[in-house]
């Protein structure tokens, strides 16, 4: 039978540096099989409408003189949003409430089984255009800004193309794809000579996180599925950086399933076709002219983004009619460049002062 106690007291006779080691992995197995997940999205927030599984939150002020223009935040389809609002101290939500910016978002939930059939026409026009009418209405404003990061973003262009009439006086887009012609490793991934899209879309119905997760892991794979833990084993004793470690984990396993039909669109129609730029992607039965997109711009890349190339991001400023327009590369990577040291030091009060210039 184990018995901890002998193990703690034949450590003890061990040399130091064996010792040391011997606490470290104790420490670290502690981490990982005793402790809690950590809270995420705390900002105060209400629910203002929800449609399926779908949320629109509105964050509570936090100043008495709030900006006259509020601020929609579109994330992906995968994952979960509260990468905006991660935890107190280094939530990009709290940033912009503590700024006096009206805050909304919109949680895209948990699809289900039932959800497969969604695509993004369905999400452009029954998701997305009908939350900034709901955040015109509950703010009373005239206009309105639009933030989307990853893949929020190409979902936000598509909307801003389609809807060119749509009051909106700002977006801002944070590790955006727009151009497909270059996508790293992805391409070989998702090359359709290899990868037998229809037949899993059809045989899974919904595509699970875990088969994302795996896909984005295998861009970096001894740095992804090898380094947390090595890193963790070696800052075992360092509680601030055990905190972070235990909030990104948390957030990098909670994916949500992508709809089915919306996957077959996102991989066949960008990555494999990418029809995006070129005029030929289609919603509805209407052409996507990114052409339309007038309002001023923010675009932003990360330099170490093997998820988003910045070749990808930056593309689109050549394509856009906004005459203020601005791209901004951030010594970053996917993920930290919205949480972590930089995005406190550069990416919050890049986009910040922006907003508020034109807010």
């Amino acid at each position: 039978m184990f018995n901890s106690q002998l193990l703690e007291e034949a450590t003890e006779s061990l040399p130091s540096g064996l010792k040391e080691s011997y606490k470290r992995l104790k420490k670290t197995a502690d981490i990982l099989i005793k402790e809690g997940e950590p809270l995420v999205g705390q900002s105060p927030k209400e629910v203002i409408w929800t449609k399926n599984k779908s949320k629109l939150y509105h964050y509570i002020p936090t100043t008495k003189k709030v900006k006259k223009t509020p601020i929609l935040l579109i994330y992906a389809l995968i994952n979960k949003p509260y990468i905006l609002d991660l935890t107190k101290g280094n939530s990009f939500v709290e940033y912009l409430v503590n700024e006096g910016f009206d805050v909304y978002l919109l949680d895209w939930g948990t699809f289900a089984h039932e959800d497969r059939h969604l695509k993004f026409d369905d999400i452009i026009h029954d998701y997305i255009a009908k939350a900034v009418n709901k955040v015109l209405r509950f703010s009373g404003a005239k206009e309105l800004s639009m933030l989307g990061y990853c893949m929020g973003g190409t979902l936000t262009s598509i909307y801003a193309s389609l809807y060119e009439n749509a009051p909106i006086k700002n977006l801002i887009f944070v590790t955006s794809p727009f151009d497909f012609s270059d996508t790293g490793l992805y391409g070989a991934f998702l090359n359709e000579k290899y990868f037998a899209l229809d037949k899993a879309v059809d045989t899974l119905g919904n595509i699970p996180p875990e088969m994302i997760d795996f896909g984005n892991k295998m861009l970096k794979p001894v740095t992804n599925f090898v380094g947390p833990y090595v890193t963790l084993l070696d800052r075992s004793d360092n509680t601030k950086f055990i905190k972070s470690w235990q909030l990104m984990q948390k957030w990098v396993t909670d994916g949500i399933p992508f709809p089915g039909e919306a996957y077959r669109q996102w991989i066949r129609e960008f990555y494999q076709q990418n029809k995006l730029l070129s005029g030929d992607l289609e919603i509805r039965g209407r052409k996507v002219d990114v052409s339309n997109i007038k309002a001023n711009v923010l675009n932003i890349s990360a330099t170490k983004d093997h998820i988003a190339m910045p070749c990808q991001v930056e593309a689109l400023n050549e394509h856009i009619s906004s005459v203020d327009k601005q791209y901004v590369s951030i010594p970053s990577g996917h993920v930290s460049i919205m949480y972590g040291p930089v995005s406190l030091k550069t990416t919050y009060p890049t986009i910040g002062k922006w907003l508020a210039e034109r807010s």
